[in-house]
């Protein structure tokens, strides 16, 4: 057919989360799937990056990994009617593993593997680690289909406008592209995660650019704490968002593609045909660009360009501070609030009852703002009656935190229960170490009350539920294997005065939440007397260190010399706390280091 004389095209993106590892399993899903999508009388179905496994599986993706012929055995005879398919897995070829997708066709009570496109960028940065465990693919190109040309992108490839340009000039009719993003950023913005705030300029860009409608299929779902917030997306050649899939959910979006689309889209901006033009000479620029050492201005290639801060402590000009960091200005940490709770929520349903088959969860309530944050998230997620609640006091105990306890307890509908570790603490103590100092019957305490729940734990067979904030976490302000044992923590990621927004969000009692923290071992300590710092300071200036802001920066700008070395001391001298106990390394299988699985494996 000519592209005036196709007809319109129905397609369905089906945002989904796969069970992890089970391929089979995941594949009889789709089998259903398919059938579902024969009946509505869908012409193409579109699944997500690395449907039939999930994304992070780190060392298993050999054990995950089939072939393209494999798969296609696998989903059996097709169903009277049934759609093409595009799915994302990870596919055994002669090379190695490949992060792929591929594109099946019913034909002759079978299904023909028609394209197999294999991902050329594989991110390995942050949480990133593909280059580790897959081989890059190295073609990239349109083919042909029963339902027009087409043009295939796995997640990154999109972010690099030479990938969908070629796809253009090499005559696909429509783009798609398969990913696996995971969500970050919930800053005040327009109702999504940040990253798909940007997936959405590329995607608008790509699509006007070319006069090329495009579809993104995105994964859904918690892996180990990096959630797929899904939002997959259809924009038309305009450019315009045609449709987005629900977050945090799997969801099905319809598309339909109409004959003439291209074509009035490409009249009214003749982009492409102006690159046909240009682009042997873009390609000769770009060329002999990859081959000079030096840019035309002058400027070194390597590290010790053009950009240097200049050394702190010097008498500098305090014009010449950095302008973009200001000591006074928290609206970096500022969030949207009811995206956060959502993926919160969400996180806590998938981790606790679907990838971890729990039905409840134990936690302790101190009559602080962390816990109660943990609490009324939790309530949400699993409901009053699997939350088990437990205050655990100690005989310097504050009777405020009990009162601030109750409160935050009546104000969810959770019963909850009090255990006082005073005898097994002192027992200890009075036994064997009389001369223990505050820091060691505050740091037993902790730990105690970790036994305590953990047990807990096991009488109810319920997850212990973690309440640890980031800001503690960086500074190392939390007993090692107490604060931190639980293994599943909502709040983790985030500081301190985020945690204060989200429970004036939340509705926390204002008594709870505005009170001055203390992790109440010490009888009259708070954490500032031990932090010797704020808060709210503190938390700047751990912002602007993870975003990669050297110490001398943020005194430059204005911050106090004293508390940025405080805060940096900290944060440099506890990334032990941080990580598991260190193992000497003797075998090449050694856990960690060569023998790697996901937590969620």
């Amino acid at each position: 057919m000519t592209p005036r004389q196709r007809r319109t095209l129905h397609a369905a993106l089906i945002q989904l989360r796969p069970e992890k590892r089970r391929v089979e399993r995941n594949l009889a899903r789709i089998r259903q799937m398919v059938s579902d999508e024969a009946d509505r009388g869908t012409d193409l179905a579109i699944f997500p990056e690395t449907a039939l496994s999930g994304y992070f599986v780190e060392g298993g993706v050999v054990e995950v990994a089939r072939t393209a012929g494999e798969v296609a055995v696998a989903l059996g005879e097709p169903p009277p009617g049934a759609p093409d398919l595009i799915l994302g897995t990870y596919e055994t070829g002669r090379e190695g593993t490949h992060n792929a997708a591929i594109y099946l066709s019913p034909a002759d009570e079978r299904w023909a593997v028609v394209h197999r496109h294999r991902k050329l960028f594989l991110p390995t940065y942050g949480v990133f680690q593909e280059a580790r465990y897959v081989v890059p693919g190295t073609v990239v190109g349109a083919f042909d289909t029963r339902f027009g040309r087409v043009g295939l992108m796995i997640c990154e490839e999109m972010m690099h406008s030479m990938v969908p340009t070629i796809l253009a000039l090499d005559g696909a009719e429509f783009l798609v592209c398969l990913a696996a993003s995971p969500s970050r950023d919930y800053q005040p913005a327009g109702g999504l995660p940040g990253n798909l705030e940007r997936w959405d300029v590329t995607g608008r860009s790509i699509a006007m650019e070319h006069g090329l409608p495009l579809m993104v299929c995105h994964l859904v779902g918690s892996e180990g704490g990096k959630l797929f917030a899904g939002g997959s997306v259809a924009y038309g050649s305009d450019g315009r968002v045609r449709g987005r899939a629900e977050l945090f959910r799997a969801d099905r979006l319809e598309v339909t593609l109409e004959p003439g689309e291209v074509r009035r889209a490409r009249t009214a901006s003749p982009l492409l045909a102006d690159l046909r033009v240009a682009f042997p000479h873009l390609l000769a620029a770009a060329g002999e660009a990859m081959e000079r050492k030096e840019d035309r201005h002058g400027w070194p290639t390597g590290d010790e360009g053009a950009f240097d801060h200049g050394t702190a402590g010097t008498g500098a000009d305090p014009s010449e501070a950095p302008v973009d960091i200001d000591p006074s200005d928290a609206s970096v940490l500022a969030l949207d609030l009811p995206l956060v709770e959502r993926a919160l929520v969400r996180f806590l349903e998938e981790e606790i009852r679907e990838r971890r088959g729990f039905e409840s969860v134990v936690l302790g309530v101190s009559g602080g703002v962390d816990s109660a944050v943990a609490l009324y998230l939790a309530v949400k997620a699993l409901g009053p009656e699997n939350v088990h609640a437990f205050f655990l006091p100690y005989a310097t105990s504050s009777p405020e935190s009990r009162e601030h306890a109750e409160l935050v307890l009546d104000a969810v509908g959770v019963e909850g229960r009090v255990i006082s570790i005073t005898d097994g603490v002192d027992a200890y103590v009075q036994g064997y170490e009389p001369e223990i100092s505050d820091l060691r019957r505050g740091n037993l305490a902790a730990r105690f009350r970790a036994m305590v729940l953990w047990d807990q734990s096991a009488s109810l067979e319920a997850l212990p539920l973690g309440t640890g904030n980031k800001s503690e976490r960086l500074l190392g302000y939390y007993t090692w294997h107490a604060d931190d044992a639980p293994p599943v923590n909502p709040l983790g990621d985030l500081f301190k005065t985020q945690v204060w927004a989200l429970a004036r969000h939340l509705g926390v009692p204002a008594h709870v939440r505005e009170k001055a923290p203390s992790a109440d071992l010490v009888e009259g300590v708070d954490d500032e007397d031990e932090l010797r710092v704020g808060y709210e300071v503190a938390d700047l200036i751990l912002y602007w260190l993870l975003e990669g802001r050297e110490p001398k920066e943020l005194v430059e700008a204005g911050f106090s010399a004293s508390d940025v070395e405080r805060v940096h001391q900290l944060l440099e001298g506890t990334h032990w706390k941080r990580r598991l106990p260190t193992v000497a390394m003797i075998s090449s299988s050694a856990i960690g280091e060569f023998y790697l699985r996901p937590v969620d494996y």
